[in-house]
């Protein structure tokens, strides 16, 4: 770099001094002389060979900042090679001892510089969105996974996974703790006196820190399930072991802390939680107004379970008119999903007396980190399947949830 902005300040000089040159005869109105012509055409020639030299710097210049920064995370040539990446092949070889192909490729990057007990599978290959239709629950025998004519295998249903949806910040490729600086309490500023000294102030700042935390599955899987189902074990090894790593990390974003969990949004300290009431626009425009008055601004949405919905649906003014969704959340984006779990348990039937909360929140404020990639471990040896030829999956994820943002969450408990 230093080199190129020698060479822009030598053909600045250069120029400068042919712009002379002209002055100086347009000020005596005259015509340059035969010296003056030769030099003005010598300067030109190095001008004009500068200016290759520094078009040939900038370009240089441009491919190694491309090259030190290389391929961004998630980026279109590696999403591109991960789609013939194979999850069921990896575990096959990974119990044999010997990986091959792109599998063995992500299994060096992804274990260097830290212990890999099993076989590591990009995050990317159990969380990108494939266009499956179907996908086997755990639960089923092998058996029925193996057939010449195997009719479409129907998933299970499953609670739906919001908190990245809603918009939180997601950081991947993690290494190490992660410490996050803010800005916490601002200085003042004040009115004056001429010839008056001013009034001293001081910034305050905080940090919140994220580590990574484990979240494991497990399978066991059969030898004749390994060896005859390819084919159905390829989707149920992506969806399921990735809908149920994701699941517990759904649920820790919205209240976790519990042993070795994150602490999540209902169970921060920080966060506000307004008092219990009825769901009523009025409530709802609370919720909206606590972030407003903490100068929260961004895009913000409710997140509640759906008994909270039913109840919303059914709510009627006066004269016995359905209020609107619109209404009723104040033209704001509305989700709901069974993830949210009761705040307050019910003595006798949770599912119909237990009271749930309303999250209003501005998700951008909660973050989620990701270390490495998906730690996967085939245990042929556990007792457990060693005589009859099977194999146990253990699956590994290293992760954080923290909100950064405590002001930008408020929730309460619904009457």
């Amino acid at each position: 770099m230093s080199s190129l902005n020698t060479l822009r300040e030598t053909r600045a000089a250069r120029i400068a001094e042919m712009r002379g040159l002209t002055n100086a005869a347009q000020a005596a109105n005259r015509d340059m002389d035969e010296g003056e012509r030769n030099r003005f055409d010598t300067l030109e020639t190095e001008v004009r060979s500068l200016s290759n030299r520094i078009s040939d710097a900038e370009r240089l210049a441009e491919f190694e900042r491309f090259e030190a920064q290389g391929e961004p995370v998630g980026g279109a040539e590696m999403r591109r090679e991960l789609r013939s990446y194979s999850f069921a092949k990896a575990v096959a070889e990974s119990m044999a001892g010997r990986l091959t192909g792109l599998e063995a490729e992500c299994h060096a990057e992804l274990s260097r510089g830290r212990e890999a007990r099993g076989v590591m599978i990009p995050a990317e290959v159990l969380f990108e969105a494939r266009a499956l239709t179907t996908t086997a629950p755990v639960g089923v025998p092998g058996g029925n996974l193996v057939g010449t004519d195997l009719a479409p295998i129907t998933d299970r249903r499953r609670p739906g996974l919001k908190i990245e949806a809603m918009g939180a910040t997601v950081l991947r490729g993690l290494t190490g703790n992660l410490d996050l600086p803010r800005l916490a309490q601002s200085g003042s500023a004040h009115w004056i006196a001429e010839h008056t000294t001013s009034t001293r102030s001081d910034a305050g700042f905080s940090k919140t820190s994220m580590g990574p935390k484990t979240v494991a599955a497990e399978y066991e899987i059969s030898r004749r399930m390994l060896l005859q189902s390819q084919a159905a074990l390829e989707p149920l090894l992506r969806a399921d072991l990735a809908f149920l790593l994701s699941q517990r990390m759904d649920a820790a974003a919205i209240m976790g802390g519990g042993a070795n969990e994150p602490v999540g949004i209902l169970s921060s300290d920080d966060v506000v939680q307004l008092a219990n009431a009825a769901l009523s626009s009025d409530l709802t425009s609370d919720l909206i107004s606590a972030l407003e008055l903490d100068d929260v601004t961004g895009t913000t949405a409710f997140l509640t379970n759906p008994r909270v919905m039913n109840a919303a649906r059914k709510l009627k003014d006066t004269d016995a008119h359905i209020y609107t969704q619109a209404e009723l959340f104040h033209n704001q984006r509305v989700e709901a999903t069974n993830q949210v779990p009761f705040t307050t348990a019910a003595v006798a039937d949770p599912a119909t007396a237990a009271k749930y909360p309303l999250i209003y929140g501005e998700w951008a404020s909660l973050y989620l980190g990701y270390w490495s990639g998906i730690d996967i471990l085939v245990n042929p040896y556990h007792s457990d399947v060693a005589s009859r030829g099977g194999a146990l999956l253990h699956a590994f994820l290293d992760c954080d949830v923290v909100v950064r943002h405590p002001e930008g969450f408020a929730w309460a408990e619904i009457d």
